[in-house]
This record gives structure tokens, sequence and C-alpha cells, in this order.
């Protein structure tokens, strides 16, 4: 590469000062974007030219680490005219479930460039360790429309069909099925009829479309106790097909993301274990990193809140807490079902012959339990398990087996329902993502990427329009 004659003054003074600098490397020159990557043990930058470069190609300068702030006024001082000397920043997460994994993968995917490091903050120190590893990870494109999420599910919608193509399908266990509501009756066997009559399958257009018409309803005639308590279909509609519904593993999907994210060459990304206290501040109030509840600091240019139920910002999250059992399905089932009676179970059955199924919800609480430890009452487990065999046939039924799977997590709910994401009121280079509901795997990658876009580039994507989801509007409470 040719330089320009006016540049050449500035070659050797640049060259000596990077050696009094001590920089490591110049990584990288982009010819397309006239950039050099500069780094150091400590830090790496981005200088970016609007004239030719005046350095060779591939130059190495061996030396050792010096502080970051220095470098970059020192860098500024000497750079020659029409060089931008831009640090690459260094990403803090705090919580390690959909939203501060998205965000990581969004930050790695769209916006490597700027970014040199990630470390993900999590009390548990795996990743996805509450409810976005025990989620049943349903997908709807369009069942928020009407809700000021709507756009922000729709984006998250697309981009579950576009991350099972870049990360594998069958890697997250994502695929389209239909969804369905079934209304389910309770019937005493000494109401009108006979036993057959009262338990007999409906017909016509009733079990239209019900995938799982073939075993529901089917008892053994030969026991009182069998019929005792079981269900009677007395109707069904479709909620969705392939085109609006999907599927995707929550733990799968996040591990992925995380795996993706740790195999960029040129990003630093781990998890440390720990509890984020406080937001750290030098004497001129810039942001210095996180302080952990064990005393240690992680240093770093910005700091996202991504805790769930756990996140303090407006002293106003609560959690739902949620039950599910995992139980395997005789055949591998393709229809998502919200049953309308014996309490409203919902099952979602996976690809890998097994069916997801949750439903009794205890009330919003202040969550104290420990992320990855919440308690699994037997009772709401057994209510759980009988409901969906009450509905599907039995112990006989399609859900009739043992469960292979108990869990409990936490829903992460806002007063208004809506999520909370933007800047953190009053805290300089803070952010905070949390809130998400029921919707949160769903909204998990589009929310993401928003905020991985405003985190380095101080603006949303053109997607989502993250005014309507600001935190300070719970300032007061």
């Amino acid at each position: 590469m040719k330089p320009l004659t006016s540049n050449k003054k500035y070659y050797l003074s640049f060259v000596v000062i990077l050696q009094l600098l001590q920089i490591k490397s110049i990584t990288s020159f982009s010819t397309r974007s006239n950039s050099i990557i500069l780094s150091t043990t400590r830090r790496t930058w981005k200088i970016k030219s609007r004239i030719t470069s005046p350095f060779p190609a591939d130059p190495i300068i061996a030396a050792t680490s010096i502080p970051h702030r220095g470098l970059h006024t020192l860098l500024q001082m000497s750079s020659p005219p029409g060089f931008q000397i831009t640090p690459k920043k260094e990403i803090i997460i705090a919580g390690a479930g959909i939203i501060g994994t998205s965000t990581a993968y969004y930050l790695a995917q769209n916006h490597a460039q700027d970014v040199s490091s990630i470390t993900i903050i999590d009390p548990s120190g795996i990743i996805a360790p509450a409810a976005s590893g025990k989620a049943g990870g349903f997908l709807a494109l369009d069942w928020n429309d009407s809700s000021p999420i709507g756009p922000l599910t729709r984006r998250s919608f697309e981009l579950h069909s576009i991350l099972s193509k870049d990360l594998g399908a069958s890697k997250i266990m994502y695929r389209r099925l239909t969804c369905t509501s079934i209304s389910v009756r309770k019937d005493s066997p000494l109401s009108n009829g006979s036993l057959a009559d009262i338990y007999k399958k409906p017909s016509g257009k009733k079990m239209q479309g019900v995938e799982w018409a073939s075993d529901v309803n089917l008892l053994d005639m030969s026991s009182m106790e069998s019929i005792s308590g079981q269900g009677r279909i007395v109707g069904a509609r479709s909620l969705g097909d392939e085109s609006t519904i999907a599927q995707v593993h929550p733990k799968m999907l996040c591990d992925a993301m995380w795996e993706a994210v740790q195999g960029h060459p040129d990003i630093n990304a781990k998890i440390v274990k720990g509890k984020v206290k406080r937001s750290m501040y030098g004497d001129d109030a810039s942001f210095q990193g996180a302080e952990l509840e064990d005393g240690s600091v992680v240093e770093g240019d910005s700091l996202l809140f991504a805790c769930g139920p756990w996140t303090e910002i407006g002293n106003c999250m609560v959690g739902v807490k949620y039950h599910s059992a995992v139980i395997p399905t005789k055949e591998v089932l393709s229809q998502s079902v919200f049953y309308d009676g014996f309490g409203d179970p919902e099952v979602y059955p996976r690809p890998d012959g097994t069916a997801y199924c949750c439903g009794f919800p205890d009330p919003p609480i202040r969550v104290t339990e420990e992320p990855g430890k919440e308690e699994v009452r037997q009772e709401k487990v057994d209510e759980i398990v009988e409901a969906v065999r009450a509905v599907s046939g039995g112990v006989s039924g399609i859900l009739g087996s043992v469960p292979d799977i108990v869990q409990s997590c936490y829903l992460p709910t806002t007063p208004d329902n809506i999520p909370m994401m933007g800047h953190v009121e009053g805290q300089d280079s803070c952010f905070v993502a949390a809130g998400h509901g029921c919707w949160g795997i769903l909204m998990g990658p589009a929310s993401g990427e928003a905020m991985a876009s405003l985190l380095v580039a101080g603006k949303s994507t053109k997607y989502v329009d993250l005014r309507l989801f600001r935190p300070e509007r719970f300032s007061k409470i």
C-alpha cells in the first residue's frame, strides 16, 4: 500500500510513540474502513482514519502492558490529522439468562469491531441456571400484536428462525409446530346416560385438527377408578400453525449462543461466578467496573443488569413461580396445547419425545431463593401431573408416564407487565434489561440485539423502540 506523501512524516513518529507506549501488537488493518486494531495486554484499541493509512501491512511491535486510559490520551495527542482513536469496549453483563446471553451473542455478531471482551457474572457460575434453563420455549409470532411488545416479539420470532440456521436447529431443538386450545370438562359417571356415552370422543368439527384425539378419552371401562376424575373434550380451536408458532429448548439456545461468543476469535469471553454489589466510578466520575459481593472487581466500560427476578433496578421486580414436569410421550408430537379446564395446564411437546407440562403459578413475590436453587414442591408437581393426565386419557394416555424432570423457576415481572430496558437513571454507563415475564424466551434475541446496539452505538436497532421500555417509569415506586 502506497501512503500519501503528506502522511509520511507521521509514520516514524507514530511508530516511536507506539514503542514508547509499549503496544503489544497491531492485530489487524482494514483497507475498506481504513482502521487499525492495536492491542495491549490490558486493552484493545481501534484507530480509524479518514485518509489512506501510512502504516505498512501487519507490523508487530513487541512490548508490555500499559494503563489504557493513559494510552488513549497519548495516542490522541500523537496521532496524525484525520485519525479517530477509539478504545474497544469491555462489556460486563450481570446475569447469565436469555437476556444476558442474547446480548453477548449480538455484541459478538454485530459489534465485534468495537468490543474486546465480554464478561458475564452470575451467582451460579453457569449459563441459564434459572428460568432461562427451565422454561418451555414456546414461541408465537402474533400473540402480542395489540400490546407495546408487539414489534419486539415479531422481530424476535424472526431472529429465532435465523438462530436456528446459524446455530443449528437440532442443536437448540428448534422447530415449527401448531397450537390448539382444547376445552375439557369433568363429568360425573352418575350423570346422564351410560359411561360409554359420557366418555366417548366428540365427533366432527370439535376434534378437527386435534393431534392428540386418538389417545384422549380412551379409558379402561372395566374399572370405575380409571374413569373417576377423567376429562371429556367438549371443543377445540386452532391458535396458530407452522407459520406463526415455533419452539426452542431455552437451555440449549443459551448454551449455543454463549459457545458462539466464546468461539469468536477477536473477543475475550468469560463467565465469572459472583454477584454484582455495585457499579464503581473513579474520582472523575467515569465508570470503572463492577464490584462483587466478595470484594473483587471486574473492570470494564459498561455494565448491563440482566438479572431477571433478582434485578434491583427500579425496586419493582417480582417473580411468579412456576413448576413444570417433563414427561416422556409415546410418540413425537408436534402440537402445543393450552387446555381450558382442570386448572388450565399447558403442554409443549418436544422433538425428543417428551412434553413440557406446566401450570398453577404461585402469586408474585420478591424473590429470595438463589438462581438455580429454587425449591421444588412435590404437591405442585403432583397437581400438574394429575391435570395433564386427566385431560389426555389418564395413566394409559399420551401423558401417563412418570416425569423425567421436575423443576421450578421464577418469571421476572414488572408492575405493568412490560419489560424495562435502557439506561439506568443516575448511573453512567449502566443499563438494565429485565422483566420479560412469560415471554422471556421469545423476546430474548431481539432484546439482546437492541441492548447490544445501545451498549456500543448508543442507540437501539431499527426494529425496537426502547423508549417504550424506559426503566425510569418505575423510579417513583
